[in-house]
């Protein structure tokens, strides 16, 4: 059963093949054309043939016709003559002539079979009253002719203008043997010719297939050399406006795939620094504390508290690296809950108070209207969070920190400012990224991981939300965050 399903599949995927499709394309399109062609031809020498034959027949028929009035042989069918005539054209057309009176009785048969017999049909009616008809039967391979024999009758008619009457039927049977021959002939070399087509479209769309997709060829060996680093370059197929497409698209890709592989690269270094550092500092202080003999016990309690300090320093960081981490993850869950967002700002702003009473800063919280939304209340109340802790953070002394809570019918929006340091307009595409840090020296002074801001952002993003910032330098920062009151699943 594997091994059916896998014949299955392989025989679909090469299908699939747009080399395959282009040759089975090129091979209908030149093979379809030339078999209705000779179809056609042999359809048009056919109609042609039969008109022609029976044109050349009934004209023999209509002078037959005359003799048979002039020796009067519907009245006595004994003339050697005509019946010499009508054996002749008989034979001539391979075919069987039948001389039927006005009582549809037949006084004469070339086949000799039906003399003496009534013969009433539809076209023996019709030519009686004067309609000749012609029938190709090509099953049977013959041409029905009816020929009308038509006599002068002055009683019927005037001195201008005697009638004619048809006093008998000439009903002849043409054989169409000599067509059939000449066609099968015909056919057999348009066969041969259509077998010839054949080859060459074959070849021809073998070649024209392999050459049209040879671009895309070139394109996937260009990826490949890409993909097992045999270079770096960015790949050029100008061949089609489809190649150029791809291969855009691909080097845009390639761009991208370098850029993160340089962040990577870059918070990999972060990291292993940020998380050297208080290690440096504790071992710094640990070997300080062993090369001295009798340490006081406020030096010794002094070097413990840098040291709690600097694991504590670490622990945040780790905090926040397994935090962004989380974030990172596309599968990571959104705990929705229909949640009071006045209610949640209060209580971030309750907490965070005492640190901004420490360095003397007020803190302010505004709502123009009372708001609920779906949100994951974790992760928004840390987006929150460190929005206000930077602002605190960051500020002057006796500066401020505003919160302003508004929405309408499909967002709400939380602008966060303050009187702080400002971020430098330079900085604005950067403060997002993880370590990146505006003010470093004053960074280290009060502890940041410069993690914050990357947390914040995958937050807000997870809601399909949106932040902006507004800042100028050593005036104030605003940051507007807008996130949907409705989850977009």
């Amino acid at each position: 059963m594997n091994l059916k399903v896998k014949e299955i599949l392989g025989r679909l995927h090469f299908f699939r093949s747009l080399s395959v499709r282009i040759f089975f394309i090129i091979l209908i399109v030149g093979i379809v054309p030339s078999i209705i062609l000779r179809h056609g031809i042999l359809m048009n020498y056919e109609e042609h043939a039969v008109n022609v034959k029976t044109s050349e027949a009934q004209n023999q028929l209509k002078i037959l016709a005359n003799h048979l009035i002039n020796y009067g042989y519907l009245q006595d069918p004994s003339s050697e003559v005509i019946n010499a005539e009508l054996n002749q054209l008989s034979n001539l057309y391979d075919g069987r002539v039948m001389i039927i009176d006005r009582n549809f009785k037949i006084i004469k048969d070339t086949y000799g079979i039906s003399q003496g017999k009534t013969m009433i049909s539809e076209e023996v009616i019709q030519c009686f009253k004067g309609t000749s008809i012609s029938k190709y039967d090509a099953n049977n391979g013959y041409i029905e002719l009816t020929t009308p024999i038509t006599s002068v009758d002055l009683k019927m008619g005037d001195e201008a203008k005697p009638a004619s009457v048809v006093v008998g039927v000439m009903l002849t049977s043409v054989s169409s043997d000599s067509i059939r021959l000449t066609m099968d002939t015909l056919s057999r070399k348009a066969f041969v010719i259509e077998m010839i087509v054949f080859i060459l479209i074959i070849g021809m769309a073998m070649v024209v297939s392999r050459a049209l997709v040879k671009p895309f060829a070139r394109v996937t060996q260009a990826i490949n050399e890409v993909k097992e680093g045999y270079t770096d370059e960015q790949i050029s197929v100008s061949d089609y406006v489809e190649t150029e497409h791809i291969v855009d698209a691909f080097n845009q890709l390639l761009n991208r795939m370098k850029v993160l592989d340089d962040s990577r690269q870059e918070f990999v270094s972060n990291v292993s620094h940020e998380l050297k550092t208080p290690l440096t500092s504790m071992k710094v202080l640990a070997d300080s504390l062993i090369m001295q003999g009798d340490v006081p016990n406020e030096l010794y309690k002094e070097f413990m508290e840098d040291i709690a300090a600097e694991i504590e320093r670490e622990n945040k960081i780790i905090t926040d690296l397994l935090s962004l981490v989380k974030m990172d993850k596309k599968e990571a869950g959104m705990n929705i809950s229909v949640v009071d967002i006045n209610g949640l700002v209060e209580l971030i702003l309750k907490r965070l108070r005492p640190i901004a009473r420490k360095q003397d800063v007020e803190v302010v919280f505004e709502s123009i209207r009372p708001v609920t939304a779906e949100v994951d209340e974790v992760k928004m109340t840390l987006a929150i969070s460190n929005l206000v802790e930077n602002a605190i953070k960051y500020n002057k002394e006796h500066g401020w920190v505003k919160v302003l809570l508004d929405a309408d019918h499909q967002f709400f929006t939380l602008e966060i400012s303050d009187s702080g340091i400002g971020i430098p307009e330079a900085d604005f595409d950067h403060i997002y990224e993880r370590f990146f840090r505006v003010d470093k020296s004053h960074s280290r002074e009060i502890g940041g991981t410069g993690l914050g801001l990357a947390i914040t952002r995958n937050a807000i993003l997870m809601h399909r939300g949106s932040i902006k910032v507004s800042s100028i330098e050593g005036e104030g920062t605003c940051f507007t965050v807008k996130i949907p009151l409705t989850h977009l699943a």
